[in-house]
């Protein structure tokens, strides 16, 4: 879950880290009262998308009054925000931040992020932030300076101390880059983000330091934890996402379309990659990806194959489950029964079940009137389900 600029900045906040001052608005005649209520000498204001390179983009613009703020704000809300290789038609801009614009000395970079690589969290800084700084330390890796980080009992620790040291400061402003940095860390475990990064870090004429610009992305499989992130995804998400997984999240399910004939129902992530291998080694081309979760029930297994169904490029059906503690192969095949009677359209279905209650389900399947062809072996199952596509073409 990517965060906008003004939430990053918030939780930046509540961990102590200073950003300027300035409110989120959606309107231009409420971002005009806003500015002269903060009365600041110059103000930034800031689209509110997830692209990088704003500035380049039109999407940072200054004002030197209340009057010109609210004009900016009403441009920025007016117009999609076009990004290049970015969707047909461009973002919509939802909020716009109007801040502080402030005129810093020098722009730091910094960011906590999870390596892949070596599977452990990594602090790095640079003294040279600001704009296009990917770009910029591809070409001249020396720009970036990095300090490992290690966790132990919910605590990120690390050579703060000598990361700031490396990055040209005063002692003073040193001393506040490595607090910074270890707030940073903090963060980033307490809340489950494998990013937390301020770009630009600014240093100002006065000498103090300053989040000028801020990205924080939250682990989704984290979301369980931060009930309050999990609204907030709910409530940023419904009009940028895509309507149908939004609809598979809100059900359990953790659902992604494709361009195959082959529906697939499976319950478990690494499950269904095989199951989609399987289809592809038959010959198939799966539809779509599928993972219903343990805390998924008969209704939302419904909503699932609902969508399946919905597709008409779907052709057949591969069913390919294993009841476990939490979720049993009855419920399937309760919510596969339920799916079914409503369906308008019914291709051919394939179902392997083993497990908790797997012959408990085929009960339950029959029950409901449920026609399909049944197969114990994967590998078989999946050319049974690629031959029935095939035979409705």
């Amino acid at each position: 879950m990517n965060l906008y600029e003004f939430q990053a900045k918030e939780l930046l906040a509540r961990f102590g880290i200073p950003v300027p001052r300035g409110r989120i608005t959606d309107s231009g005649s409420n971002a005009g009262r806003i500015a002269e209520r903060l009365g600041f000498q110059r103000f930034v204001v800031k689209a509110q998308v997830h692209a990088s390179d704003r500035m380049a983009l039109g999407g940072v613009r200054f004002s030197l009054s209340p009057s010109g703020v609210a004009e900016t704000v009403r441009h920025l809300l007016a117009i999609p925000f076009t990004k290049p290789g970015g969707p047909v038609g461009g973002e919509r801009v939802r909020w716009v931040l109007v801040e502080e614009a402030l005129a810093p000395m020098q722009f730091v970079y910094a960011a906590v992020y999870m390596d892949a690589a070596r599977g452990s969290m990594v602090m790095m800084a640079s003294e040279a932030g600001g704009q296009s700084i990917e770009q910029r330390a591809a070409t001249d890796p020396s720009l970036l300076k990095y300090a490992p980080l290690t966790l132990s009992n919910g605590h990120a620790a690390g050579d703060f101390t000598g990361l700031a040291g490396q990055l040209g400061l005063e002692a003073e402003q040193a001393a506040a880059a490595a607090q910074i940095f270890e707030k940073m860390a903090a963060m980033a475990v307490a809340l489950d983000a494998p990013q937390v990064e301020i770009n630009p870090l600014a240093v100002t004429w006065s000498g103090s330091l300053v989040a000028l610009d801020a990205k924080v992305r939250i682990d989704d499989n984290a979301l369980f934890r931060h009930p309050a992130f999990a609204a907030m995804s709910s409530a940023t998400e419904v009009e940028e996402g895509d309507p149908v997984v939004l609809g598979a999240d809100r059900h359990h399910i953790n659902y992604q379309r494709m361009d195959g004939d082959i529906g697939v129902v499976v319950n478990g992530a690494g499950l269904a990659l095989a199951t989609i291998d399987s289809i592809v080694d038959a010959g198939g081309r799966p539809a779509n990806f599928m993972d219903v979760r343990t805390t998924a029930s008969s209704l939302d297994v419904a909503y699932g194959l609902e969508l399946i169904v919905s597709n008409t490029a779907v052709r057949s059906i591969l069913v390919n489950v294993h009841g476990g503690g939490m979720q049993r192969c009855d419920t399937i095949a309760e919510g596969l029964g339920i799916a079914m009677r409503k369906a308008t359209r019914r291709p051919p279905l394939v179902i392997r079940m083993a497990g908790n209650n797997a012959k408990y389900a085929h009960t339950v399947l029959a029950n409901n009137g449920i026609a399909y062809s049944a197969s114990e072996d994967m590998g078989e199952a999946a050319r049974m389900a690629v031959a029935a596509a095939r035979s409705r073409h």
